[in-house]
């Protein structure tokens, strides 16, 4: 991926970054859940699942729902601060693994003076501490919901950001504020919407 020779007008421009598969070459949370759980619990989850996992793979699937599933399987019931822990450790593994051309353009942008946005269906519990390593303004990704006694329940905190729930979120980022200008950056359907809201939308 090239990048542009020239930065855009002044003003207040937005630079929205997918993850999976646009700054990182594949997927992020199954190896987080199998670091944290081991590859054969993720294994069996997986395969307790598999008649979800099929419907999605042909595209009719319910995503969300099958993602809390997955994630109520093997975390319900974990020590929310030994995630937290976990998370950092895989933010630093995550943060030698990034697609060179597209972290040229992230530091286009940054040098640029740009607001810079993650937003992505996979988990602050990582995503936070990697987006403080890389220089984002915020980090708008899915949630984990923990419970009073400081253990994860299962459930997606806010929903899954995927889709249009990424324009939401962003929407609800912005408030009263209006960008000169919005990049976006995806590479799956799940970026459609995001890179539809965005002037210069860019499918890597």
């Amino acid at each position: 991926m090239s990048v542009p020779c020239e930065p855009g007008p002044d003003g207040f421009v937005v630079a929205a970054f997918d993850f999976d598969g646009t700054l990182t070459k594949r997927d992020s949370l199954l190896p987080f859940l199998a670091s944290v759980r081991g590859t054969a619990t993720v294994g069996l989850a997986m395969a307790r699942l598999s008649p979800q996992l099929g419907r999605m793979a042909l595209g009719r699937g319910d995503r969300d729902s099958t993602k809390e599933q997955l994630v109520t399987r093997l975390l319900a019931g974990f020590p929310a601060d030994e995630l937290h822990a976990a998370g950092i450790r895989y933010a630093d593994h995550l943060a030698t693994r990034l697609r060179p051309d597209v972290v040229a353009r992230l530091d286009w942008h940054r040098d640029s003076g740009h607001e810079l946005v993650l937003i992505s269906a996979s988990p602050t519990v990582y995503l936070a501490p990697l987006g403080a390593q890389l220089g984002f303004t915020t980090v708008l990704a899915t949630r984990l919901d923990i419970g009073p006694d400081g253990r994860l329940t299962g459930r997606l905190d806010g929903g899954n950001c995927r889709g249009p729930e990424k324009v939401t979120r962003l929407r609800a980022w912005l408030r009263d504020r209006t960008p000169t200008e919005v990049w976006a950056y995806g590479d799956s359907a799940g970026d459609d919407e995001l890179l539809a809201f965005a002037d210069h939308p860019q499918r890597v």
